[in-house]
């Protein structure tokens, strides 16, 4: 297998390994397709593989007794699917899977392991991110009880804007009310909102973010906090613009 070099790599945390710790783990990625739909970890299985993103969106969600899942955290090329791992577990009661296609490296648990056991820098770098994903879903809990719809969907579009290329967000209307436990019309009443104000625009299957700005005005207090606790923990590997997220005023073409 032929180990990719991290110089070209996307995801954010292969790139900040340092380049001793990325020898321990480079050698073991593999290339893997992503899929919209792919299952990446099932509750309660054992997780046989760890995987970072180079592009595309994963969803982690929590399932109740008729397995309606509900959202608790997203990842993009920014972290990892399979935290567990990295504190020695071994199964997760969380499914993990992709939400928007796209493609990057997975590692098995075993080699992951091995290099952890080997670089106590590797370890500490993952712990950091791993605290990252806590606060993401403590976040995730004070919106759900804190903010209205609105401002709960806005946060939501943020974060999916932060691990995309571009403005188009592919995703429906079902979907989003499963991601936010809410009903399907109430999705639709919040949508309109927001793109009644200019922030977005809606189409089937579709939503293209138009207004970035605003839209980190609406949702105010429920987004921040965990892309300031990443941006603090994580090396920033010379990304464009001098950020790891898209926070602050942009321009949208």
């Amino acid at each position: 297998m032929v180990q990719p070099d991290q110089s070209s790599l996307r995801n954010q945390l292969l790139r900040a390994l340092a380049p001793e710790d990325f020898a321990l783990v480079g050698p073991y990625l593999e290339p893997v397709a992503l899929p919209k739909g792919k299952v990446l970890i099932e509750p309660n299985q054992p997780i046989e593989y760890v995987y970072f993103a180079e592009s595309g969106v994963a969803s982690v969600v929590a399932l109740n007794s008729d397995y309606r899942p509900v959202e608790i955290a997203i990842v993009g090329w920014e972290g990892l699917v399979g935290p567990s791992v990295i504190l020695g577990v071994d199964r997760t009661p969380h499914q993990s899977f992709f939400q928007m296609e796209g493609e990057g490296y997975r590692i098995a648990t075993s080699h992951l392991t091995q290099a952890l056991e080997a670089s106590r820098t590797l370890l500490d770098l993952l712990l950091r991110y791993i605290h990252v994903v806590t606060v993401q879903t403590a976040a995730t809990a004070m919106s759900n009880g804190d903010s209205v719809l609105s401002e709960r969907l806005a946060r939501w579009l943020l974060m999916c804007h932060d691990r995309v290329e571009g403005n188009e967000l592919a995703l429906t209307h079902e979907f989003l009310s499963l991601m936010l436990a809410v009903r399907r019309p109430g999705v639709t009443e919040a949508i309109h909102l927001l793109e009644g104000t200019g922030m977005i625009r809606a189409r089937r299957a579709n939503i293209t973010i138009l207004d970035r700005e605003r839209l980190e005005e609406t949702a105010g207090d429920s987004y921040g906090v965990p892309e300031a606790e990443y941006e603090r923990l994580i090396p920033n590997p010379e990304v464009s613009g001098g950020s790891h997220f898209r926070r602050g005023p942009r321009e949208i073409e």
